[in-house]
């Protein structure tokens, strides 16, 4: 009886023992199971009740202490080589960085376009006589009529004159400089011919400064490759050894106010040099080399801070620095213009010179010069 007993009880006891795994392993699921990592979510309706979810993005800029700056090349240039950074001490640093500040000053109130828009054909596809008649119509019609205008040795305003002079300045009183403003006047010519122009500005009282490279006869005034001022001594011509560039020099150092100056500067270090941010009348024969220029002012913006421009644009060959196909060179001329009305500029009056070649081709319905006067409207 006690045997069957025994044997009975062996099943339940082993049954006991088999439940006790399973009940731990339920035990510690209940006690560390929230202590487990989950999954993570990709939903905000994931996250926990009053969790913030944010991420932290570092952006710095690529350093590279060997930059090289490169003029924008497009149809009609010569491609140019590179400029090289200058490294200078640190007395030279100082220095650049003022000017350099100073001329920042000037730029950052400009607003304009950076680049040279390079314009499509007129006809669609590479046309000399196409793109003549686009350019000679453009430079020949004025965008802006003037009821006064200032004449050639003439200070007082006065209605256009009969013919047809070979610049006109619009003298309207919204136009002209304000009378409590000294007004500043630059001329590049050579050989005198700026007379007349140096004449008007001087009987406006404006401080008047006269580049020229080839001038040899102190006739007044200061004269040298130094930039010194009159400091708004109205009426006195400051004479000055010296021509305008359009490259920015490989080794370039910037000039402060009496510094001694190269033979040729850009417009910007020019000004800077005299301490002007505003050139309100400025006269330019520069003999082909004008395309060039003009395309350094509306890509750095200087041409913003001239008011009224005198300029004759030479059309007998394609200029300095500019090559390609005659009619490549015709577009780039177009466009460079097209940059200068982009800037504000406004065409009020043109004068054609002598000759008939235009890039040495005899033409009809051209001429191998243009003196053009603008105004510019978004000062």
């Amino acid at each position: 009886m006690r045997s069957c007993t025994r044997w009975r009880g062996l099943p339940l006891r082993s049954g006991i023992l088999l439940l006790v795994p399973p009940l731990l392993f339920a035990l510690q699921l209940l006690v560390f199971g929230p202590r487990l990592p989950r999954p993570a979510g990709t939903g905000v309706e994931e996250q926990e009740e009053g969790a913030v979810a944010f991420s932290v993005i570092s952006i710095e800029p690529e350093r590279n202490s060997h930059q090289r700056r490169s003029t924008s090349r497009g149809p009609g240039l010569l491609q140019e080589e590179e400029e090289e950074e200058e490294e200078v001490d640190d007395g030279e640093t100082r220095e650049g960085a003022r000017a350099y500040e100073d001329e920042n000053e000037m730029h950052s109130r400009q607003v304009g376009p950076r680049t040279l828009e390079v314009q499509p054909w007129v006809a669609g596809k590479p046309s000399f006589a196409a793109e003549l008649n686009r350019i000679v119509t453009y430079i020949t019609k004025p965008q802006l009529n003037c009821s006064s205008v200032l004449s050639p040795g003439q200070p007082q305003a006065s209605q256009p004159p009969a013919g047809s002079p070979d610049w006109l300045l619009c003298a309207e009183d919204w136009l002209l400089p304000a009378a409590d403003v000294p007004c500043v006047a630059y001329s590049f010519s050579m050989d005198g011919g700026d007379a007349e122009f140096l004449k008007t500005v001087s009987g406006l009282g404006c401080e008047v400064h006269s580049f020229d490279p080839s001038n040899s006869n102190a006739s007044g005034g200061h004269l040298g490759n130094s930039l010194e001022s009159n400091y708004g001594d109205g009426g006195v011509v400051s004479r000055h050894k010296m021509w305008l560039e359009w490259r920015a020099p490989r080794k370039r150092k910037h000039k402060t106010r009496g510094n001694q100056g190269s033979v040729s500067q850009t417009l910007a270090d020019i000004m800077a040099a005299l301490g002007h941010h505003t050139v309100h009348f400025l006269y330019a024969d520069l003999l082909s080399a004008e395309w060039r220029v003009f395309q350094n002012w509306i890509e750095s913006g200087t041409v913003q801070s001239v008011h009224y421009l005198v300029a004759t644009v030479h059309l007998q060959w394609a200029g300095f620095e500019v090559g390609g196909a005659d009619e490549e060179v015709l577009r780039y001329w177009f466009s460079v213009l097209q940059g200068l009305q982009a800037s504000g500029l406004k065409l009020v009056h043109s004068s054609a010179g002598e000759g008939r070649s235009v890039l040495k081709q005899t033409v009809a319905n051209g001429h191998s010069s243009y003196t053009l006067s603008w105004i510019n409207t978004r000062r």
